[in-house]
């Protein structure tokens, strides 16, 4: 999946929380998030501090899908999304949840869909 193709996917599928993701649609889109939230913040420092209203507007605008797209990253390792929550673990989570979002797709279909990696999902 290319970096374009993920971004897309993830902003067309802003709330949808079923289905699995590809590391690549994960990865790709909080790369974009990354660097939107920079290019808000140079603007910030650089030509007026009131453009931090639109640095604002790219963390609340990117909340819900990076949310979902976390979530059915999570579904594809197998997992429910709702292990997202260990993140809230001081000092670990954060870092299992790392390892989660690091790992393989599970092969083959799960109980959340078919493998997005499998050509034969996507072809139907």
């Amino acid at each position: 999946m290319s970096f374009s193709d993920a971004v897309r996917t993830c902003l067309h599928k802003y709330a949808d929380f079923s289905g699995r993701g590809r590391r690549s649609e994960y990865w790709f889109f909080y790369l974009a998030y990354l660097i939107a939230y920079a290019v808000a913040g140079l603007l910030t420092s650089v030509v007026w501090k009131g453009f931090a209203v639109l640095a604002l507007v790219v963390v609340l605008g990117a909340i819900v899908p990076a949310l979902a797209v976390t979530w059915r990253r999570l579904h594809d390792t197998g997992r429910s999304g709702g292990w997202f929550f260990i993140s809230f673990v001081p000092l670990v989570g954060w870092i299992i949840l790392l390892v989660f979002m690091i790992q393989d797709s599970n092969p083959g279909p799960n109980q959340f869909g078919p493998n997005p990696k499998d050509p034969q999902a996507i072809t139907g």
